[in-house]
């Protein structure tokens, strides 16, 4: 099939990718969100999805459904911090007067390309941040911002390419808040992903810097079943070990995850209370409040972007159908 059609949520234009086994919608102009993956062969949508009558709520916190991307992820301390001799200052919008999920929301994308061929089919759009005047007065240093998302049987591949078009080197660090269904059933559901570490927080979530052990969550290195789980939680992936989750389901349906080991150094897993409905998976380049912790760039993740540079970041989710594997 592999076929890329256009449709409409409350008025914006979608773009749907079609493999014939996953149908993946598109929502460029309103954050270039990936609002919805449906799996044709068990008709069953993979993420939460914004229903029609949500836009007021996706348009004050999209990063409830899909996709979303966070630039950057997680809290910042009151918002501030300062980088190569530049003092950004984010709006503060959580308690205690610091920030949160990082500055890309509802910004209008471009589609730039679309792609159809035997082997799959592709939508590439671009955002540049100097078109944002909200976003120049938090970080003033522009941005260009590709995403090419590909679709090719049961995988969608979303590479993200980021060029520092300013003239004083910029950090950066992003990652994507992905809300993956459990369909009230989490007793059917074990997340298994490599990690080593809790990164321990203050008073106010945010990270002080220091880790402690995982204690019950040990099992996510072996898979831990989701019945009662309550995550709110920051995860160290181990030296040696890659970016990768798998979330099975008990008759052998599962979910890949994964993102480049280069930059993507830490998990973020959300259940929103206790596990019942969704499962957030995440993956962070960098980790909140990074500029302002005394770790080395290597530990946060912080991305040092110089000018004119480019780095590009990309994450997969495929899926799996028990004896049916590819």
């Amino acid at each position: 099939m592999n076929q890329v059609t256009k449709g409409q949520w409350n008025g914006y234009d979608t773009y749907i990718l079609n493999s014939g086994r996953l149908e993946v919608t598109l929502l460029p102009r309103l954050g270039n969100n990936v609002i919805g993956i449906k799996d044709i062969e068990e008709q069953r949508e993979i993420l939460r999805r914004p229903d029609e009558s949500e836009l007021a709520f996706y348009l004050q916190k999209p990063y409830h459904f899909g996709i979303p991307m966070l630039i950057p992820p997680g809290r910042i301390s009151k918002g501030r911090f300062e980088y190569g001799g530049q003092t950004y200052q984010f709006d503060q919008n959580t308690a205690g007067d610091n920030h949160i999920h990082g500055l890309h929301r509802t910004q209008a994308w471009c589609v730039s390309d679309i792609e159809e061929d035997d082997e799959g089919c592709a939508v590439s759009t671009e955002f540049v941040t100097s078109d944002d005047p909200k976003w120049m007065s938090q970080f003033p240093i522009p941005l260009k911002l590709e995403m090419n998302f590909r679709l090719q049987g049961t995988e969608l591949v979303q590479n993200l390419r980021i060029t520092n078009t300013g003239k004083q080197p910029a950090p950066f660090g992003m990652g994507y808040h992905t809300w993956f269904l459990l369909d009230g059933e989490p007793h059917r559901w074990s997340l298994e992903v490599p990690v080593d570490s809790i990164y321990t927080l203050n008073n106010e979530l945010i990270p002080t810097g220091d880790t402690s052990a995982l204690g019950h969550l040990e099992g996510l290195n072996t898979g831990l079943n989701l019945k009662d789980t309550d995550l709110d939680t920051i995860l160290k992936i181990p030296e040696g070990k890659p970016a990768l989750a798998l979330l099975k389901r008990d008759d052998g349906y599962e979910i890949h995850y994964s993102a480049d080991r280069q930059y993507f150094k830490h998990w973020v897993l959300y259940t929103k209370g206790q596990a019942e409905e969704f499962l957030c998976i995440e993956p962070y380049t960098w980790l909140p409040n990074a500029p302002n912790l005394n770790l080395s760039s290597a530990e946060t993740g912080l991305i040092h972007l110089e000018a004119g540079a480019s780095v590009e970041l990309q994450t997969r989710i495929r899926v799996l159908h028990g004896a049916n594997v590819d």
